[in-house]
């Protein structure tokens, strides 16, 4: 003998997916694709955005930059100046106002790329160049700043040591002060290049009347130069060029980079796998000999620059060291000035992946998923998962090493060939004692290269293309499906209500329901809902129920309110 009692359920407030199972909390997913929550327009889930065709090119795109009233797009080995424009019409939908392509520069690697904007330069890294340009002029190499290394030179010998070596360029200067006698100065260097011609100024004058022996590395007047204008100061200088084989390249074949304190610092060359070197102040030209640091004694190399909590962290693949995260902050030296030595945080997970600042949050990708650091500089790091939601698809991605992350409307992204990953910062829980996100996964046409965010848009770089997140009227297929409910009474036979239940939502839906003895059946489907739709499942005598909301051109759903009768014990 059985007492029936009734069962009201009541699915909302959804926030996200949770690949670890069938059941799971009743406000997660454990099957979802291509939903979300656009918090600017809808309560509930929605379908994704559509991507939207802005230009297209025959090679994949490795790189979307903006820099004044232009879209710079590096595409197989070219970089190009392209004004087509997006723009957003009063019913909020976007249009692409198509302009002029036009090559800049050829010969590029073709890697994903990046670029940074610095006192109205655009500045350009591939991992093999380092690029400048205004916006007017030709795009052209970094040529760097030309240090003056010695001054108060004696000509007979001996001087000052004043500036550092640029690694970016063999250019040096050297000052002496004349004294209407000598006419060999000596340089503080030998071998000199010799394809470079000496530039000699005597009193701020460039002269001629000289020769070069670049082998000893002296310069003999005809005539003596006269002395300086002003008593015991420098009025001999010297340009000359001393190229050391492997400097430019220790930038050049950089291929990450991080903008922190005024300073760009840059990381990521194969040959000095654990190496960081950073410009001078304000200057992306200079980047001293000795401005390098060794982020541990072993090889394991750099994954990721990322500037937060007042400092820059740096994060390298595992270690057998286990010295894998290090983090540096300005500090005064009283012979060097302003440095930045490194330190090992209390963090031992190494990063395969990449890591970037999101929303505050220091997060990186680990061989378990998604890392973040809970403390700063001033207390002991701790590493805290963020990913236990998606961990089982995320980590069996084969692309899962080569992500892409961006940020951009409160989401994280985590792009793996053609999938994505979304972490919702206002989706927030705890897990045993750390905090975890919220996620939603997607599948998009094609697999993404590269990304930027402009002007509140995501621009997706592809393999003949850029396309923008911006089409919110075309079809995308989407599901989303409930989690096997017990609807309290695991031990119990239910029934459905006749009556069916109640959904919220709008667009296209398709409605299916699996119990444990069947797969997903179709039972309904409803065009062009604009409030709520009704639905009869119609299912007697089962131990659990599932519900799936699909749509092959767009839906959203807020709630679903079902009822269901509970009667005899389950039997075998």
């Amino acid at each position: 003998m059985s007492t029936t009692s009734t069962v009201t359920r009541v699915y909302g407030g959804f926030r996200g997916a949770d690949f670890r199972g069938e059941e799971v909390s009743l406000s997660r997913s454990p099957d979802c694709l291509n939903v979300w929550k656009d918090y600017k327009d809808v309560d509930g889930i929605r379908t994704r955005p559509g991507t939207q065709l802005l230009e297209g090119f025959t090679e994949p795109v490795y790189g979307v930059f903006f820099f004044r009233d232009m879209m710079l797009v590096h595409s197989g080995t070219k970089l190009y100046k392209c004004t087509t424009k997006l723009e957003k019409k009063e019913n909020g939908l976007y249009e692409v106002e198509h302009g002029e392509v036009t090559e800049l520069y050829a010969g590029l690697r073709p890697a994903v790329s990046d670029s940074f904007i610095h006192e109205n330069m655009w500045y350009f890294k591939d991992g093999l160049h380092y690029l400048q340009y205004d916006g007017s002029n030709p795009v052209k190499d970094v040529e760097g700043y030309v240090p003056t290394t010695n001054i108060e030179g004696d000509p007979d010998g001996g001087s000052q040591t004043f500036q550092d070596v640029n690694l970016l360029t063999g250019r040096r200067i050297n000052t002496f002060l004349g004294d209407s006698k000598k006419k060999v100065f000596n340089l503080a260097a030998e071998k000199i290049d010799k394809d470079f011609a000496p530039t000699v100024k005597v009193n701020d004058a460039e002269v001629s009347n000289y020769t070069v022996d670049y082998d000893a590395g002296k310069i003999t007047f005809t005539e003596a130069p006269e002395g300086p204008l002003t008593p015991g100061q420098d009025n001999v200088s010297v340009e000359f060029s001393v190229t050391v084989a492997g400097d430019r390249e220790k930038i050049l074949k950089c291929t990450l980079l991080q903008v922190f304190d005024n300073r760009v610092f840059f990381s990521g060359n194969p040959d000095y796998p654990n190496k960081v070197w950073h410009c001078s102040l304000n200057d992306p030209g200079y980047c001293s000999t000795l401005d390098y640091y060794n982020e541990g004694l072993d090889t394991a190399k750099v994954t990721g620059l990322v500037a937060g909590n007042n400092a820059l962290w740096v994060f390298r693949e595992p270690s057998q060291a286990n010295t894998t995260v290090f983090y540096h902050t300005p500090t005064l030296d009283a012979d060097y000035g302003k440095i930045y030595p490194s330190q090992h945080s209390s963090v031992t997970t190494g990063c395969i992946g990449r890591a970037i600042n999101f929303n505050d949050d220091i997060v990186f990708f680990s061989e378990r998923g998604m890392e973040g650091i809970s403390g700063d500089i001033t207390t002991e790091q701790v590493v805290g998962h963020r990913s236990t939601l998606i961990d089982s698809k995320l980590l069996a991605e084969q692309a899962y090493q080569d992500m892409l992350l961006e940020e951009w409307n409160g989401y994280l992204f985590v792009f793996v060939d053609n999938k994505a990953y979304l972490a919702d910062s206002r989706g927030i829980f705890t897990n045993e004692n750390h905090v975890e996100y919220d996620w939603f996964y997607w599948e998009l046409p094609q697999a993404v290269t590269c990304t930027q965010v402009q002007g509140g848009v995501l621009y997706l770089g592809t393999a003949d293309g850029i396309y923008t997140l911006t089409d919110y009227a075309c079809p995308v297929e989407s599901h989303w499906a409930t989690p096997k409910d017990k609807f309290k009474c695991p031990n119990l036979q239910k029934t459905t209500n006749k009556r069916g239940f109640v959904a919220e939502a709008t667009g296209d839906v398709t409605v299916s329901v699996k119990t444990e003895s069947t797969e997903f059946e179709p039972v309904s489907t409803h065009v062009g809902v604009t409030d709520y739709f009704v639905s009869r499942i119609k299912r007697k005598k089962f131990k659990d129920l599932q519900l799936k909301f699909q749509s092959d051109t767009r839906f959203s759903l807020e709630s679903v309110t079902m009822e269901v009768f509970t009667g005899a014990y389950i039997k075998r």
